[in-house]
């Protein structure tokens, strides 16, 4: 199987988890503290998967300037994205939440359109994006009485802070991969993430009325560990790795469609017209995003001479 075929088949895998770990996370915060939570999760996953990672390549690189590297991403996208994400779900209702995660690629390409002169608009992405920033707003004019609400406001913003944290660190990582071993590399931001969370825990949380042996969060945290984080992550890594930001980020906008549904069914979250307004809009500005990035991709093809790697990744030599 071709290096993107498999890219293309990791994002559709994180399309489907990640949308169920919305859930996952809500359950898992009715019985333990955000960050403890978040930070336990990620630190059991980072050790797990750098010890698969080693077994099937001894190639490492704990050199200091790789290690810092690693360790900026996990902040970024793990203790400052997943922390927060987490910590606003205390607040906000688990399909919120990942409708405003739905915003991530709208991020992800203003920083690579600012941070670098080979990516730029085109009226098809631009019309993509906006459209998916639509189907967010849709969702919020049926609730924008809860703004009144500072909780739910601090949830709100927690869970936007943290889309753009995501959002940066997936621009950092992609910017200076390591192919030594791209899996080990993945353990160790989940590590590091999860212990800077650890870390800030005391100074964040609320360890009141802690109870650590309860079935419900303790099925949540296995659930997250096992699929949210282990698996979900290292397949978001690769095609991190394969894909540009713009497609590797897609899975942003169908989180939201398994989030919200999810939360319907089993926790009887509100869904409603505004809603489903917004499923549509969302799939309509990813099949736009998705030309676009084609689009552009082909005219750079057609005006060099030589094909840029990151412009067609499947030309990018996969490390074993």
């Amino acid at each position: 199987m071709a290096p993107q075929t498999k890219a293309y088949l990791s994002v559709v895998f994180i399309c489907i988890v990640w949308g169920t770990t919305y859930l996952a996370i809500k359950v898992g915060v009715q019985y333990y503290p955000a960050f403890l939570f978040a930070g336990v999760r990620q630190t059991i996953a980072g050790i797990v998967l750098m010890v698969v990672a080693y077994l099937f390549n001894k190639k490492t690189d704990f050199s200091i300037k790789n290690t810092l590297r690693q360790m900026l991403v996990g902040f970024l996208m793990l203790s400052l994205g997943n922390g927060c994400v987490t910590w606003g779900e205390k607040y906000i209702p688990s399909g919120i939440a990942a409708l405003i995660c739905s915003m991530m690629p709208l991020f992800a390409v203003l920083f690579n359109l600012f941070g670098s002169k080979k990516e730029h608009f085109n009226s098809t992405i631009g019309i993509g994006m906006l459209l998916g920033t639509c189907g967010v707003g849709l969702v919020f004019l049926n609730d924008i009485k809860e703004l009144s609400n500072i909780s739910y406001l601090w949830g709100i913003l927690a869970v936007l802070f943290a889309t753009a944290s995501w959002a940066f660190g997936s621009i950092i990582n992609k910017k200076n991969t390591n192919p030594v071993n791209p899996f080990l590399n993945s353990g160790m931001q989940l590590f590091f993430g999860g212990i800077f969370m650890l870390i800030a825990s005391p100074a964040i949380d609320d360890y009141k009325n802690l109870v650590i042996w309860n079935t419900n969060g303790l099925l949540a945290l296995a659930y997250l560990i096992v699929f949210g984080s282990i698996t979900a992550y290292a397949a978001y890594m690769y095609a991190l790795r394969i894909l540009p930001v713009g497609i590797a980020t897609i899975y942003a906008y169908i989180n939201p469609m398994v989030a919200v549904l999810l939360g319907y069914f089993a926790m009887q979250e509100p869904m409603n017209l505004f809603t489903i307004l917004a499923f549509g809009t969302i799939v309509i500005s990813v099949y736009l995003v998705n030309k676009g990035y084609r689009k552009q991709h082909k005219t750079e093809n057609l005006n060099t001479e030589n094909i840029n790697e990151e412009a067609f990744p499947e030309n990018i030599p996969i490390e074993s």
